[in-house]
């Protein structure tokens, strides 16, 4: 442990004993003990018994029921993992869908002390008017209507005060919680400091405000010309790490909006502008709004749309669009080998399990469903889903960019499903998808892949000579090295290691015994009994109790080194 990160976990210890009490109250008690956690809080004894409605609950629901009394940390990393069907249960990915984080709002001079500290001595010379009633509380901010000192009518998206401060903790907390569980389990399937370290980064940017508004404007640049889809003003100005102001949206939210309140058109239009938007940012831009739930959908006069919320965005790079679509593509025409060659190329997965009978047999099984499907009936939120679900099988980790896409496209077929339960999402968006297909396979695209491959292939021969020269030199003057890297050597340096000391180990147990045996004889035999074989009654007692700890050592399962 760096002695940086002792002082944190000293402040972490009652936060620790907290989470362990929780646990306990929701029927988790057993899963404390067995980890040993329990030495950290209280002792088993004094754990509080489970609730008797707590236990009527499957243990999903008890977890996420956990997640909400543990507060915002704890929330926003349920809220990500149920984006990641790849690391839970697809149960627990549901339950967790259902985490609320609207809390009591927070009293508007505490607000109001974050402002005045955000902008020092510049609050009323920025402002006009700052409402103190809030339009919404969650567990992290705070938003407030406000009117500019040039009459523009805003809202303030304000941290909550020592949220941050809570996070950090929570977050080092939680970093050392991923260490101890990574040390003791080995066949999880992925690493619990990585989602960890990953949980930390999406945190630390969700809490920047600023983060917020380069993204927001980002896409609204891209929709500045849209008729149909917009995305709210930043105001840059009066904009922080810890206050984000947005223009007001005349609008209402589709969560309010019913869907029996519009005509048939109207709510066609509704979901055609919303299936627009999420396909043009995925497959046009590459960078999309990765929360399109009804909540975050303002409706506008003639069914325009306006997306607010933009903290939680993912990005699609070409090259992983078109593997995509080579993934559409390898389900339509029941080509497994194609299938795993993309597999290979999205997760970075050694090619040996694509290679394995079972693995290829769940392939075509997954595959099966799908096949002569034509693409305007292909459901591809339900491909990616069992996708993920049959790679999470084998413990293979997809790109987060990857379940956020999957979350974005669920999330949009839902608010499809409420509006108008007959919108063929897929048949909507194929123009856009054959767009990308033609991209790539098209002529020009064939063409310009050719040409650049040909210019690297003229670069190659252009600098050939010099590095044949340099080679020839080299071996000349006797300079020429080769660096060959032995794989797995170090297991076998931690196992002559681990050799010796379990060779020093039962030599001290063996002299201790031996030694200790001497001197109760010497003592049996001496005339004067007493201080001789009390010293080797003390021997064997040590010899035993490290001969105990030895044996507890082996039992203790250990981390597998990879």
């Amino acid at each position: 442990m760096k002695v940086t990160s002792i002082p944190k976990t000293i402040r972490s210890t009652k936060r620790l004993a907290d989470i362990i009490k929780v646990l306990s109250r929701f029927g988790f008690k057993e899963i404390i003990v067995d980890l040993g956690l329990d030495r950290f809080g209280s002792k088993k004894s004094d754990l509080p018994d489970s609730d008797e409605a707590n236990l009527d609950s499957s243990r999903p629901m008890r977890m996420r029921r956990v997640l909400e009394e543990l507060g915002p940390t704890y929330i926003k990393l349920g809220q990500i993992l149920a984006t990641r069907p790849d690391l839970i249960p697809t149960e627990w990915c549901e339950e967790f869908r259902y985490l609320q984080d609207k809390v009591a709002p927070v009293e508007f001079e505490k607000i109001h002390d974050v402002l005045a500290a955000e902008f020092p001595g510049r609050l009323d010379k920025l402002f006009k008017t700052i409402e103190e009633e809030p339009l919404a509380a969650a567990s992290m901010a705070q938003v407030h209507r406000a009117t500019l000192v040039n009459n523009d009518n805003v809202v303030l998206k304000v941290l909550r005060p020592g949220t941050r401060q809570l996070v950090e903790e929570d977050m080092a907390l939680l970093e050392w919680l991923a260490q101890f569980v990574e040390s003791y389990f080995s066949n999880l399937g992925y690493s619990p400091v990585a989602v960890a370290t990953e949980f930390s980064r999406e945190l630390t940017k969700e809490m920047n405000f600023l983060q917020e508004a380069l993204a927001t404007n980002r896409l609204r640049r891209y929709f500045d010309d849209d008729p149909d889809i917009s995305f709210p003003k930043v105001y840059k100005e009066t904009s922080t790490r810890s206050v984000l102001t947005l223009e007001e949206i005349k609008g209402r939210p589709l969560s309010s909006v019913d869907p029996e309140s519009l005509t048939p058109a109207e709510r066609t239009k509704i979901v055609a502008n919303g299936t627009n938007a999420v396909f043009k940012q995925c497959l046009r831009y590459g960078f999309f709004h990765a929360d399109p739930h009804p909540g975050n959908i303002f409706l506008l006069p003639e069914q325009k749309l306006c997306f607010i919320d933009c903290g939680m965005t993912g990005h699609l790079d070409k090259k992983t669009a078109e593997q995509l679509i080579d993934l559409i593509a390898a389900v339509i025409q029941s080509d497994n080998d194609k299938l795993c060659r993309v597999i290979i190329e999205l997760t970075d997965v050694d090619p040996a399990i694509t290679d394995r009978r079972d693995f290829r047999m769940d392939l075509s099984m997954m595959t099966s469903s799908f096949q002569e499907a034509d693409l305007k009936q292909l459901d591809i939120t339900k491909l990616l889903s069992d996708f993920f679900a049959m790679l999470q099988r084998y413990h293979i980790i997809c790109p987060s960019d990857l379940i956020l896409l999957t979350k974005a496209l669920t999330t949009i077929e839902g608010v499809a499903e409420q509006f108008d339960p007959g919108f063929n999402v897929l048949a909507h968006v194929e123009p856009q998808i054959r767009e990308v297909v033609s991209k790539r396979y098209g002529f020009s695209a064939i063409r310009h892949r050719m040409q650049n491959s040909m210019n690297d292939f003229l670069e190659l021969l252009e600098s050939l000579p010099s590095d044949t020269r340099r080679i020839i030199d080299q071996v000349r003057h006797n300079r020429l090295t080769l660096n060959l890297e032995m794989k797995r050597i170090e297991h076998l340096a931690d196992k002559v290691d681990s050799s010796s000391r379990l060779m020093g180990i039962s030599m001290i147990i063996s002299a201790l015994i031996v030694g200790s045996s001497i001197l109760i004889l010497a003592d049996s035999l001496s005339k004067k009994q007493g201080f001789l074989g009390i010293l080797g009654l003390i021997g064997l007692l040590a010899a035993g109790i490290y001969s105990a700890g030895f044996v507890v050592s082996f039992l203790i399962p250990k981390k597998k080194k990879e």
